[in-house]
């Protein structure tokens, strides 16, 4: 009755604007309230079929099935919560909205002093109420609705790690596989930069071809074989060592140590190295590149020739450095004796196979000589004066060429006394006749 009393005099005056706001705002309230009605009563329908659903379906779930289920459910929870969130920033903004229709009211409250203006703004205040609880329910209403929903959503089930695994086995070495082909087939793939240090009588090329590197090797292959490739370039007989390095991406250097040269083999004019493997070098050397001071073998049997480089290695430096020549002499005794005269003109007999024994007892005995000296270390040790020998060689010349003129005139006079007497037969025979 109070109502219908309040509402008889607006009934004979005209609305306001904001009283027709008024009334459209309440209409569409109450169709969004009996709409969201229907809503709640269809999720609490569906929440029932879903508590109906018989238990022995989880019993028959696979365990991933459960995982599965399990994470769908907390995975709805998440999204009603940020749903809710949501919303409750929506209401926020509602409130206000709502905090600026008072404002209003106040303002046509104080356009309108009569008493009829009051019962309006009761009958606002208690539609104010009732859109508040309206809006709780409608919140109620909404949350249930998307629990149902997220339930109802169907989630794509998550791969298992282990086969994401077996995946990431497979594919990666495919790729890796395919890359590799793909290089072989370009032309870098056979781009590689040599460079070669460490060469003294010997060049860049040579050593490249005793290598085996050709051009068209593939680079990776290189990388694999450098030390199978380093160990072909020991066929060339100047190199005593060869190492191989390689520096990213295409750069290879070959590094190696060539054999010294000991001595010069001497044939007339020409010089051949000696190596210190023992093998002499097949192709002679200008006079202009040979040292100031060398030694000279005057013997080139391959066999003797490797013995001697062997023998020197255990004699000290200088002692090889004071050695001028080496020559065979032997004697009815040592048929390997050696003929070593050096530099400051004193000469040593020692055997070939006794030279790294012997040959080193030279420091001691040369500061106790006084003149240029011989020293014979076939049978022992002793030294004698090579001018004493040289007079006595002479000698031994002189006499033996007085020997061979006695021997010359006796042949004469024998051929002359022969040739008288072959005259003498013959006359007498021609006498006869």
């Amino acid at each position: 009755m109070s109502k219908d009393k309040k509402q008889e005099p607006t009934q004979g005056k005209e609305l306001s604007e904001w009283q027709k706001r008024n009334q459209e705002y309440l209409q569409k309230k109450a169709e969004e309230e009996a709409q969201l009605a229907k809503e709640k009563a269809q999720a609490e329908a569906n929440k029932k079929e879903v508590a109906k659903a018989p238990e022995d379906e989880e019993t028959t779930l696979s365990e991933w099935q459960k995982q599965n289920r399990e994470y769908l459910r907390k995975k709805a929870e998440e999204e009603t919560k940020e749903e809710q969130e949501s919303d409750l920033s929506e209401d926020t903004e509602a409130e206000e909205t709502s905090d600026s229709n008072p404002e209003e009211q106040k303002e046509s409250s104080e356009d309108q002093s009569s008493p009829e203006n009051e019962e309006e703004t009761t009958e606002t205040e208690q539609v104010e109420e009732e859109d508040e609880e309206s809006q709780e329910k409608s919140e109620e209403t909404k949350v249930e609705e998307k629990r149902s929903k997220s339930k109802k959503k169907i989630a794509k089930p998550s791969i298992p790690s282990v086969h994401i695994w077996r995946a990431v086995t497979i594919l990666i070495p495919s790729l890796l596989v395919l890359f590799f082909s793909i290089y072989l087939l370009t032309p870098y793939s056979t781009l590689k930069n040599i460079e070669v240090t460490g060469t003294v009588e010997t060049n860049a090329d040579q050593i490249k071809e005793a290598s085996g590197i050709r051009d068209s090797d593939y680079t990776f292959d290189l990388l694999l074989n450098k030390d199978k490739h380093a160990e072909m370039i020991k066929s060339n007989h100047w190199i005593e060592s060869a190492s191989i390095h390689y520096q990213f991406p295409t750069n290879f250097t070959i590094q190696v140590k060539e054999y010294g040269i000991v001595a010069y083999y001497v044939s007339g004019e020409d010089h051949y190295p000696i190596l210190s493997s023992g093998t002499v070098e097949t192709s002679p050397v200008s006079l202009v590149s040979l040292p100031e001071t060398y030694m000279s073998v005057l013997f080139n049997d391959e066999q003797q020739v490797k013995t001697l480089i062997e023998q020197l290695a255990e004699v000290s430096p200088e002692i090889k450095q004071a050695i001028k020549t080496i020559e065979l002499a032997p004697s009815s005794v040592t048929s390997d004796l050696l003929k070593i005269t050096m530099y400051d003109t004193d000469e040593v007999l020692v055997p070939l196979s006794e030279l790294g024994k012997k040959l080193p007892y030279y420091s001691k005995i040369k500061p106790q000589l006084t003149v240029p000296s011989g020293i014979d270390m076939e049978v022992g040790i002793y030294s004698y004066s090579l001018t004493d020998k040289a007079l006595e060689e002479a000698r031994i010349k002189a006499k033996e060429e007085e020997k061979k003129k006695q021997e010359e005139e006796k042949k004469k006079q024998e051929e002359q006394g022969n040739q008288t007497q072959t005259q003498n037969q013959t006359t007498q025979q021609s006498q006869s006749r």
